[in-house]
This record gives C-alpha cells, sequence and structure tokens, in this order.
C-alpha cells in the first residue's frame, strides 16, 4: 500500500522475540510464541486485552501441523479475538507484517499483533520444500534458497578467486554481526584471517554452495505490535513508522523457457526496489537509508541482492562487501543482527528482519545497534520461486510534507 494512499498512517509500538536455536527442546509451540508475545507486550506497555486482533503465520508443510493459529491460542491469548492466518513461504514473516499495517492503516482496527514463527526441529523443512514441485507447472524439482545457481552467476562474472573470496567476506561479517546479538542461534567468531581455509575446506553443499555460506534452520518466535497513528503517539514515546512496502511475485518456470541473454527477465529484488524507489522519491537508496535487513539465505545471494536492493551496477556491491562498507559502522550497515546465515525460524525470519530493523531506528537494538543515527531503514523477504517483499520504516513521519 503506497503511503500515498494510506486511510491513516501506522506505527510500530512493540516487539518482542525469542532467543533462536536449532532445538527449543524445552519449550512447546504455544510456549515459545507465548516468549515473544510477552516480550511485545512488555515493550509496548500494553496487555492482550488492548490488541484487537491477532496475524498468525508460519509454514504448516514443515511442522506438518495444520491450523496452528487455532491451538496455538494457549500461548497467544488470541481467544474471543479476530484472528488471521497467512502462509507465503519463506515471505510469510514480513507478509504479516505488510497484512498488520494494511488492517491498522484500513480503520478496520487500531491495533493489531503480528506472529510468526517456526519450530523446526518438530517437523522435516526438506521434506515441505520438495512437496511443492508440481510437474504440470514444470516445476520437476524444488529446493528452495539451496542452489549453486547464484555462485555459478557470481564467478562468471567476477571470476573464481574474487566471487569466492568475497562471497565468503560476507559470510564473516554476517557471522561477526551475529556474535554481538544475544538472541542468534549461529555464532562461530569467524575472522577474516580464515576465509582462504574455509573456501579450500568447508564442505559443499551443491555446486559451489558451501555449507558454511548457507543458513541453517532454526526454533525461535517473534511477534510484532502495529498501532493508528493516534494510540501510537499515546502509547510509545518512539514509534517506528511504516512508510510503504511492495511485494513482487513471480513464477520462476515462465523465465527459463525462452530465457535470452540479450532480454534477460527482471529479478523480483530490483523490479521491487526500482517500484517502491520511485513512487516515494528516492533516488540514491545508498545514501537515504541508514540501515538494512535483508532477508539472505546465503551468502551468494546476500552479495547480489545488496547489488539490486540498492539499485548499483557493475561489482560496486562487491566493493562495498570488500571493504567491509556493510559492517556495522560501515557505509551501509546490512544485518547487524547477523541477518538469516545467524538465525532462520522460517515463518519468523522475514518478521525479524522488519523487526531488528525498526530497532534499530529506536535506537534499541543494544551490542548490535550501528554507531549513527538510524531515520531511514529497509528491511525485505523473500520465498516461493524468488518472491520479493520490501518493507521502508521511517523514525519520523515527516517524509508526507515532501
Amino acid at each position: 500500500m503506497a503511503h500515498g494512499k494510506k486511510n491513516r498512517n501506522v506505527g510500530i509500538i512493540g516487539i518482542g522475540q525469542t532467543r533462536h536455536s536449532s532445538h527449543r527442546e524445552d519449550v512447546n509451540q504455544p510456549e515459545m510464541i507465548h516468549e515473544a508475545i510477552a516480550a511485545a507486550l512488555k515493550d509496548a506497555g500494553l496487555t492482550m486485552k488492548d490488541v484487537d486482533c491477532i496475524v498468525h503465520g508460519n509454514m504448516e508443510l514443515f511442522e506438518m501441523i495444520h491450523q496452528p493459529d487455532l491451538w496455538h491460542t494457549l500461548g497467544t491469548g488470541a481467544g474471543g479475538k479476530d484472528t488471521f492466518r497467512l502462509t507465503t513461504g519463506g515471505t510469510v514473516g514480513i507478509t504479516l507484517a505488510c497484512a498488520s499495517d494494511n488492517l491498522v492503516a484500513s480503520g478496520m482496527y487500531d491495533i493489531v499483533m503480528a506472529i510468526g514463527f517456526e519450530k523446526l526441529q518438530e517437523g522435516h523443512t526438506t521434506g515441505g520444500i520438495t512437496n511443492m514441485a508440481d510437474p504440470l507447472w514444470f516445476r520437476n524439482l524444488q529446493t528452495g534458497a539451496l542452489t549453486g545457481s547464484k555462485a555459478y552467476d557470481l564467478i562468471y562474472e567476477f571470476g573464481e578467486e574474487r566471487a569466492k573470496k568475497v562471497s565468503m567476506t560476507y559470510r564473516i561479517i554476517m557471522d561477526k554481526h551475529a556474535g554481538l546479538n544475544p538472541n542468534a542461534h549461529r555464532s562461530f567468531g569467524l575472522d577474516f584471517a580464515q576465509a582462504d581455509d574455509l573456501i579450500k575446506n568447508s564442505p559443499k553443499l551443491v555446486g559451489d554452495l558451501k555449507l558454511i555460506e548457507m543458513c541453517s534452520q532454526s526454533d525461535g518466535a517473534c511477534a510484532v505490535i502495529f498501532a493508528c497513528e493516534k494510540r501510537a503517539k499515546e502509547l510509545s514515546k518512539k514509534p517506528v513508522w511504516v512508510r510503504d512496502h511492495i511485494t513482487v511475485h513471480r513464477e520462476e518456470v515462465f523465465n527459463i523457457f525462452g530465457y535470452d541473454d540479450k532480454y534477460p527477465a527482471a529479478q523480483t529484488q530490483r523490479f521491487a526496489a526500482e517500484n517502491l524507489y520511485t513512487r516515494n522519491g528516492i533516488t540514491k537508496p545508498l545514501e537515504y537509508f541508514d540501515v538494512f535487513e535483508m532477508y539472505d539465505p546465503a551468502s551468494w545471494w546476500g552479495v547480489d541482492w545488496f547489488r539490486d536492493f540498492m539499485l548499483l551496477k557493475g561489482d560496486e556491491a562487491v566493493k562495498l562487501v570488500e571493504d567491509h562498507e556493510i559492517m556495522i559502522g560501515g557505509k551501509m550497515p546490512v544485518n547487524p543482527s547477523g541477518g538469516v546465515i545467524a538465525s532462520n525460524p522460517i515463518g519468523a525470519t522475514a518478521l525479524l528482519r522488519m523487526a531488528e530493523a525498526a530497532l534499530q531506528v529506536r535506537g534499541d537494538a543494544g551490542a548490535h545497534q550501528i554507531p549513527k543515527p538510524v531515520k531511514h531503514a529497509l528491511a525485505s523477504g523473500f520465498g516461493g520461486t524468488m518472491w520479493t517483499v520490501l518493507m521502508m520504516l521511517e523514525k519520523e513521519l515527516n517524509w508526507q510534507e515532501a
């Protein structure tokens, strides 16, 4: 929903998340979700009585438990409240945020809570993803983000040595960021001096995609509370405003048949960025945004999509990674939280991107807070067959005066 068409402004007033781990065996699903909800309510200074509506989401195929929103009422406290359930693959988390923003902006509800979660140790993620293969759609094989195609593309474009080095540099930067985030699932204490050894010795998954470069699967949950402008100003000293968001879907098979190098099909990442920035009058995203929480399922994707989202050309993005300008304290900090490579509770993953971006705007990110004022933040989601969701957050409402 473009900001110029919003019925009313929407602010983020409460954020909560669990610690993320490969195995949260100390809690069941409702208990784990309740951790995030209790933290979000405490952050907002609210109780469940103040929440008008719940927007609940995960990937049911992964745990093979259907209509989880119903039995999760024990943990969400949603009994008697209006509830929506959404499932859109890897994008589900940020889709929850988009839907919550729209529900409040429309005037239907004043306060909405988005809840994203996944408890992947209780299911089979690979089994869920491969089930999406459908020969009737020429989709004979589905592996999600587990593919070496992007490594192949970057090696072809930049040469093997440089491409592998920049991918590993990106991976080590994410690990350093994760080391500052107490909720992160994976942090190995990697150092740049290890890059050559990791390139040589890390086990390969497929093609040139290595185990160390790929995200894992995590258990975890995130909850975010959205409020209309009037209530947000009453309840929060520093609401974070949702300026705009865009969702772009693409059916991958239609872009494989008939592909021509002279007329490449637009990537959803760049298409989404170009359209979102154009309608908001942003011509230089690298200068406009202070921080970017990007859905990066693997370091190869991270390097390439950073170029698309920032509308960079040639090797501009590669140079920024090589020069460590995406680190906390750099020109454009990417994923101060450690990103998806550090924590990946899939139904919550993309909501965490927006939540972490909002914490940066508030100045409440703790040890991984970037050391400069954050007025403009960007968050992305990825899923399906190269789907992209992109959301802009603002510290002030002054963009509407432009």
